[in-house]
């Protein structure tokens, strides 16, 4: 099924072509939505940012001429009469030269001029206030002129003459400053009229942007969510199929993001699913045929014949107590294996299982053969595959023992590995394994062919260690160690359960 984004029928051809560019940019549908939202917000923000760098510019043109005109207007109403009355009183004999604050009325008002400077804009105001400060420069002049011709003691008339001088200079620095303030005035009208017919451009390129930035949005989540609805829901398609039982159905698509990748991922994950099924399917006739080995081992036609043997001559010798007792142990063995049908039983009967064999092959063979029990109590209560310690039992003594002449002991020893792992051991001091042969069987353990292995002994080692991991989990299973003409021991390692396992699906014979 193809994932790729249909093109809407219905539609002008140049937006139709538009649409199909969109949809086959090799790029991804994360970096198309990015693409889309910053070009959005790179849109708005040039536009409103436009508008912000006028704004502020204005107020600080504006702020400057305002700020200009306040100080020129305190200038003109402070000069002319703080001098003349300054100079007045030193003509006048009231304090002397050096005791006047006319270079301080004179400084103040140049720091002014120069603030005023620094904060204009315009050729034409630093031309006024050029000149404002020039003929401060000359009224500077004169009272440096009046100040040397007092110092030399100079005539009344002679000073009043400078005076009048100093009077005529400060008139003519309040009305430059004047003039100045009228010509500020001006500007600031002028600059108010085209800073609003620039504003007035502005809102009417805004109001033309807007429509398109918003179109532009509009025409990206509906691209954007065709690229995402139309993929998915093709993807739900398929997922309907699957769950009608068809595991072939795929998807295909030659757009490059993400739910391009999500689909080519679902294909991936579709082939997963058929290989585990296939898996589990062999994995099933595998613990069929563990199962009907397992089967067979329990009901071994020589493993019964030659009890029955064994039950004849002991009846013949009219041993009847050996007979009740070879018959009662053949009974609970074929009892407990039966299990009414179930898998699992508590390892208390599997013991009791492997004891009960082990008292039939002892009176078969007699001073051969010896066995004892090592046994936990606490892990008694928990459960077990059925049909798992026999047939190691059974490998010991028909590879272990007779091989050795002189007999031997086989130990059944369980107990807890950890609190939520049991070990349980058979371990015999028979005639043992040569390197070789250990490798061997070690090699079949641990690599595991899948095959399930029949030979003429009965239920085979690999056997019951793939039943264990077919169960349990490849964590579990058998291990064996074995020096030879010393003996071997087998352990098997499974976790420690109350209960029979709820994952586990009874597998009927």
């Amino acid at each position: 099924m193809d994932i790729e984004t249909p093109i809407p029928r219905n539609i002008p051809g140049y937006l139709e072509r538009f649409i199909a560019f969109f949809l086959r940019i090799p790029i991804s549908l994360q970096t198309k939505i990015l693409v889309s939202f910053f070009t959005v917000i790179i849109l708005l923000s040039a536009m409103n940012g436009l508008l912000a760098l006028e704004l502020m510019n204005f107020n600080r043109k504006y702020d400057a001429i305002i700020t200009n005109i306040t100080t020129a207007n305190s200038i003109n109403g402070y000069i002319k009469p703080a001098i003349d009355r300054e100079m007045w009183d030193i003509v006048a004999g009231k304090k002397s030269f050096a005791e006047g604050q006319q270079y301080q009325i004179i400084d103040e008002v140049n720091r002014q001029l120069q603030t005023m400077m620094a904060n204009t804009s315009s050729d034409k105001s630093r031309i006024k206030l050029d000149v404002i400060r020039r003929t401060m420069d000359t009224l500077t002049q004169y009272v440096d002129k009046l100040g040397r011709q007092m110092e030399q003691g100079s005539r009344v008339a002679e000073n009043e003459k400078v005076l009048n001088d100093i009077r005529g200079v400060s008139a003519v620095v309040e009305s430059t400053t004047q003039d100045y303030m009228i010509f500020e005035v001006n500007q600031a009208k002028a600059e108010y009229i085209q800073n609003k017919e620039r504003f007035s451009r502005l809102g009417i390129l805004y109001l033309i942007l807007l429509p398109c930035v918003v179109g532009f949005s509009v025409a990206a989540t509906w691209l954007i969510s065709a690229s995402i609805y139309t993929p998915i829901k093709k993807l739900h398609d398929v997922t309907t199929t699957i769950t009608r039982n068809d595991l072939q159905a795929l998807i295909t698509g030659h757009n490059v993001d993400e739910i391009t990748e999500l689909g080519l991922s679902f294909n991936i994950m579709i082939g997963k699913i058929r290989q585990l099924l296939d898996a589990k399917m062999k994995e099933q006739e595998s613990l069929k045929k563990a199962e009907m080995k397992a089967l067979q081992a329990q009901i071994n036609p020589h493993f019964l014949y030659n009890t029955l043997d064994t039950i004849l001559w002991m009846a013949q010798d009219q041993k009847t107590d050996k007979v009740i007792e070879i018959v009662q142990a053949l009974s609970n063995f074929f009892r407990i294996g039966l299990s009414k049908g179930q898998d699992w039983i508590p390892i208390e009967q599997e013991i009791e299982h492997v004891r009960c064999y082990l008292a039939i092959q002892k009176m078969r063979y007699h001073d051969i053969l010896n066995y004892r029990f090592e046994i936990d109590p606490e892990i008694l209560s928990g459960t077990i595959l059925k049909l798992t310690l026999q047939p190691l039992v059974e490998n010991a003594i028909y590879h272990g023992i007779k091989a050795k002449r002189d007999g031997g002991t086989i130990t059944v020893r369980a107990h807890r590995a950890d609190k939520n792992q049991v070990l349980l051991e058979i371990i015999d001091d028979g005639v043992g394994l040569t390197p070789y042969r250990l490798g061997k069987i070690q090699e079949a353990l641990k690599n595991g062919s899948g095959e399930i292995s029949f030979t003429e002994t009965g239920f085979g080692l690999e056997n019951v260690h793939r039943r264990i991991q077919l169960y349990y989990g490849e964590q579990y299973g058998l291990t064996i160690e074995s020096t030879y003409r010393e003996g071997t021991r087998v352990t098997v390692k499974i976790p420690l359960l109350r209960e029979t396992p709820s994952f586990v699906e009874e597998v009927t014979a």
